[in-house]
């Protein structure tokens, strides 16, 4: 096979693993909201939320809710965000309200093994479930719909960032929840929300495994040595002008797994007490000097 097959080969090896891991994440987060949304009454935000609520107040049918919501707001999307936005939310505005039918039936067989005197255990598993499974999804770009176009049309009509839009629907939808289910179960979809939110940053980001440091100091020989023959790990320097100053100097930038920062910090005072530092989490390190030593590489 040519290089040229090779290539068109991974691509689709990517997609269908890619696609494999969205569906799956889909179906996680529709067995999810039937498994402990519905039957504990949690409203965490989103139309699946705004669904609960209303199932309440006026006996409106949750599945019908969500299939009729994400009808009307693909439509919209269409309409008011273009086609593009449109291709990126349709097939997650068409599984999840499948999904969340045919995990009905499947989520009251599971009921009877995950029933639970504390409140509390029902609380950490929604949370775990909710943030796994919304992580695989936003990893790859997805989107299930609803409230995101909702969120998308509030940041193009009033102008407003992302988070702010998603913050402050999830807390009317949140109150709405606590108007109608009271303070405490409020609370617990509060809880949810934290939780499962850290953990989406976790899955669709990654977790930190090494700090970044970029080092303006005045003892750059000393400094190289330390990083080259005491920490093993490569560097790169950039030539830098003083913004008051104007002086000509070095800034070092390498890369330290975790449990040496505290120790690499001390390491550079002890040789030049007035450097200047700037330390940053590092998700993914690639190229480069590799060694054997420093796993996250």
């Amino acid at each position: 096979m040519n290089k040229k097959g090779r290539h068109y080969s991974n691509e689709m090896v990517d997609a269908v693993v890619i696609g494999t891991a969205f569906v799956f994440g889909t179906f996680l987060l529709a067995l999810c909201y039937n498994l402990f949304f519905v039957p504990n009454n949690f409203v965490v935000g989103g139309m699946s939320g705004l669904a609960i609520v209303l199932n309440n107040l006026t006996g409106l049918n949750a599945q019908l809710f969500i299939y009729a919501s994400s009808i009307i707001l693909m439509a919209m999307a269409y309409i008011f965000l273009g086609v593009h936005e449109f291709k990126k939310i349709c097939i997650g505005s068409l599984l999840y309200p499948l999904f969340v039918t045919f995990t009905a039936p499947v989520a009251k067989v599971l009921l009877y093994f995950l029933s639970f005197q504390e409140i509390l255990v029902t609380v950490i598993l929604a949370s775990l479930l909710y943030g796994v499974s919304n992580g695989i999804i936003y990893k790859y770009g997805y989107s299930t719909g609803g409230s995101d176009v909702i969120v998308k049309l509030l940041c193009k009509w009033l102008h407003v960032s992302e988070g702010k839009a998603i913050l402050s629907f999830n807390i009317i939808i949140i109150l709405a929840g606590a108007f109608v289910f009271g303070v405490n179960t409020a609370v617990y979809a509060t809880i949810i929300l934290v939780i499962s939110s850290i953990l989406v940053d976790k899955i669709s980001i990654g977790i930190s495994n090494s700090k970044k440091f970029m080092i303006y100091t005045r003892e750059v020989k000393k400094i190289k040595a330390l990083i080259a023959d005491d920490f093993h790990a490569g560097f790169t320097i950039f030539p830098t002008i003083g913004g008051h100053s104007h002086i000509h100097g070095s800034m070092i930038m390498c890369v330290i797994r975790n449990r040496d920062v505290n120790w690499f910090k001390s390491r550079i005072l002890e040789i030049d007490e007035t450097a200047f530092f700037v330390v940053s989490d590092c998700y993914e390190v690639q190229g480069g000097v590799k060694r054997s030593n420093l796993p996250f590489i």
